[in-house]
């Protein structure tokens, strides 16, 4: 398979695989340290509490694997939160590949938590993963914590302050919206993601 979705447990799997394979992709879900080593391209998804993820990485085998991959590697959603040092929720360790600490979103009057729905994202720089989306796109995100801005942040996106959007460091790109729910901006992140080597 040249792009293996991990099993993670609690992610919306198959909306995520027929993203892929209409643009093509061969994809497969499995939670095999060797068929994940051994794929093309690796995406991380996830839902639900970063303590509960982190413990079925572990026991699967695949907290010790995620860090050593060279291949592209993509986090979505609690997938990206991940990919962190730590997060708020649980409190949580995470992978500890990319640095930082997952915040809880703070509530406000006319913006409750989780943030859900459509929102934009700011380009700070140019990406791989982001070619062909224009500034100020729209995408569609569900969540509680968010990541503050930091040196590994490519975009944007405003929900009270800046948090980040889309990261990347090495091979490991994350975002934290859905790009499988996000229309045509997603699929072109997909279909960039698909042709990163």
């Amino acid at each position: 398979m040249e792009t293996v979705i991990i099993d993670s447990g609690g992610a919306n799997l198959a909306s995520l695989r027929f993203a892929f394979e209409r643009l093509g992709a061969s994809t497969g879900v499995s939670s095999d340290p060797a068929v994940i080593a051994s794929a093309a391209r690796v995406v991380l998804p996830g839902v639900g509490s970063a303590r509960d993820a982190m413990r079925r990485l572990r026991d699967a085998s695949i907290d010790r694997l995620l860090p050593r991959l060279t291949q592209p590697v993509l986090g979505i959603c609690l997938g990206m939160q991940l990919l962190f040092g730590s997060s708020e929720e649980g409190p949580a360790q995470c992978l500890g590949i990319l640095p930082g600490t997952v915040q809880r979103l703070q509530a406000a009057p006319g913006r409750p938590v989780p943030h859900m729905g459509w929102n934009q994202i700011e380009p700070l720089r140019e990406d791989p993963l982001l070619a062909g989306v224009a500034p100020q796109e729209y995408v569609y995100f569900v969540h509680s914590f968010a990541v503050p801005e930091s040196e590994v942040t490519v975009a944007t996106t405003r929900y009270g302050s800046a948090v980040s959007a889309v990261v990347h460091q090495g091979n490991f790109w994350g975002t934290q919206f859905h790009p499988e729910r996000s229309a045509g901006a997603g699929a072109r992140i997909l279909k960039n993601f698909l042709s990163l080597r």
